[in-house]
């Protein structure tokens, strides 16, 4: 049985920062992909970034580059999402997921497992 659990969101001033972290379980995803996605009220779950599980070639989507780093910790099978210089337009729940086949993707259709989401709430 899988299970990804993310932790760290919370409310933050715009321009503030958070990290949230994803603790994978129940196999090894060694070079697979994890990825970062998000939902805001009324809209689509969206990419955010992901990474291969080696750590190589992370991949972001344009609004968050240079903001949003991705990365992971293979000893604590967990996944990390820094998130600074945090905009209003960040709120979201965001959710962690896992991809099993090789390769990064944008596509929420490419990933078999998800947590349960956390919420990431920037106030102006």
């Amino acid at each position: 049985q899988v299970q990804l659990a993310e932790s760290g969101g919370g409310l933050v001033q715009a321009g503030g920062s958070l990290r949230l972290s994803c603790a994978a379980s129940g196999r090894t995803f060694n070079g697979y992909a994890m990825g970062w996605f998000r939902q805001a009220p009324g809209k689509e779950r969206d990419f955010v970034a992901a990474i291969i599980w080696s750590g190589s070639r992370p991949s972001y989507t344009d609004s968050v580059k240079g903001r949003f780093t991705i990365s992971r910790d293979s000893g604590k099978n967990t996944v990390y999402l820094q998130m600074n210089s945090l905009k209003p337009e960040d709120t979201a729940v965001y959710y962690c997921a896992a991809r099993t086949y090789y390769g990064l993707s944008s596509q929420r259709s490419d990933y078999t497992y998800w947590g349960q989401g956390t919420q990431v709430t920037v106030s102006s």
